[in-house]
């Protein structure tokens, strides 16, 4: 095990480059399993969530070959059995996106229920209602035993009864081979659920509605090979800006998508935090940011919620939070998907932060306040990043414990805010 050992106090400015975005990685790995020709991703984030992921698909026989750190081949020719390693299942959320890709080219899978963060409860019933709407026979016991009919599976109308992105993508990857037609509504369209759809038509997949909740997809006999780049994470990118905010540093990003980043824009204003482009896909923060808290009109105490895309995501969460500690003002921050994504703030607390935890998806902010440096533990990937922002900012120095859920999240992060003058070590616990 690792910790983080940081020294706060010191304003982090530079430029910096995004990894790819986890969230899109995930489910496009997942997605190689619909050829049995070469796909080659680049800019693939070489996470521990990815490198999971990685071993799962050798675990069924997938040949992969690493061209760069960065630049992956995943070649599915010749499939071996149906069940995931139980382990492996147990450390990733996203094990559960093979179901739909090992349904739709070996007619059955096993796998064990799935890991990830643990942020209140996650149901995994969006996913077997729609595999089951496309025929699928499900055995929902210690292990998933999920099996597609002899004649295989079969397109459907599906309404999805919330818009989760994980079923949302089984959906669309079981779809794209099914025989017929199959219309998906009330579909998440966050950006990596974008992406793998973009993916999918460059390998053959005919999908309509892409971007929208309701999405109109024609199976085909047989998806081919492609090369494919996965986009930058905008979720990194909020962090960062958040970050140099609070420490008062200029920071230049690169390799934005402007149209990922249009709520998440409007929530940091409501923090007095203003950024620019200086092109297509550059964003630069002026140093020394105004970090006022803007009410409402008539005054009111100003709300951010988190919703379904494109609303602000819930991973940012977190991060506006942190944030928020270091501004003028009081703002109410209102979780709505996760029941225990607040809990991280009785740490802030103890770092010197006035937060008030109202209930499980409420907390009231008053800024700014001075923090000063402890002993942190990580939780999850959002507010593990979360605290990072906080120890760079305190007074003094912090540990941070159980960085391997950072590292689930984020590319050597520690090397990219040394980049960016941060004092930050990695070292034994």
């Amino acid at each position: 095990m690792e910790k983080f050992y940081i020294e706060g106090g010191r304003p982090i400015s530079g430029t910096v480059t995004p990894s790819g975005n986890k969230n899109e990685a995930l489910p496009v790995l997942a997605a190689t399993l619909l050829t049995d020709e070469p796909v080659t991703l680049k800019n693939v984030p070489r996470i521990a969530d990815i490198e999971v992921m990685i071993q799962l698909l050798a675990s069924l026989g997938v040949d992969i070959t690493e061209h760069d750190r960065n630049t992956i081949t995943f070649h599915a020719k010749d499939l071996r059995g149906g069940q995931l390693d139980p382990k492996l299942c147990a450390l990733i959320r996203a094990s559960i996106l093979l179901a739909g890709p090992v349904l739709a080219r070996m007619g059955e899978v096993v796998l064990a229920p799935p890991g990830g963060d643990v942020i209140g409860r996650r149901r995994l019933d969006t996913h077997f209602q729609a595999l089951s709407a496309l025929g699928t026979t499900l055995d929902l016991g210690k292990d998933f035993i999920l099996k597609s009919p002899a004649s295989g599976l079969k397109g459907a109308e599906i309404f999805l009864d919330e818009q989760s992105v994980t079923a949302t993508e089984n959906a669309i990857m079981a779809a794209v081979l099914a025989r017929g037609t199959t219309v998906l509504e009330n579909s998440a369209c966050e950006p990596h659920v974008q992406g793998l759809c973009r993916l999918l038509v460059s390998m053959g997949a005919s999908i309509e509605g892409i971007g929208t909740h309701r999405l109109r997809i024609t199976g085909v006999d047989k998806l081919h090979g492609a090369t494919y780049r996965i986009s930058s994470d905008y979720l990194e990118v909020g962090s960062f800006l958040g970050l140099a905010a609070v420490t008062g540093g200029a920071l230049t990003i690169n390799d934005v998508n402007v149209r990922d980043m249009r709520m998440i824009r409007l929530v940091f204003r409501k923090l007095g935090i203003e950024y620019e482009y200086t092109d297509d896909n550059t964003l630069y923060l002026p140093p020394n940011q105004n970090l006022e808290i803007r009410p409402e009109i008539l005054g009111a105490i100003p709300q951010i919620s988190d919703a379904p895309w494109p609303q602000f995501p819930t991973d940012l969460m977190a991060i506006a939070i942190v944030t928020a500690t270091q501004c003028k003002g009081t703002c109410i921050f209102f979780e709505k998907m996760y029941d225990g994504r607040l809990f991280f703030v009785d740490p802030l607390v103890s770092m010197g932060a006035q937060v008030i935890l109202c209930d499980p998806h409420r907390v009231v902010v008053v800024g700014p306040s001075k923090l000063y440096g402890t002993e942190l533990r990580s939780p999850d990937v959002r507010a593990g990043m979360a605290m990072v922002i906080a120890a760079l900012v305190a007074e003094g120095k912090s540990e941070i414990n159980n960085i391997r859920q950072i590292d689930r999240g984020y590319e050597a992060i520690e090397r990219k805010l040394q980049a960016l003058g941060a004092t930050i070590e990695r070292r034994p616990e």
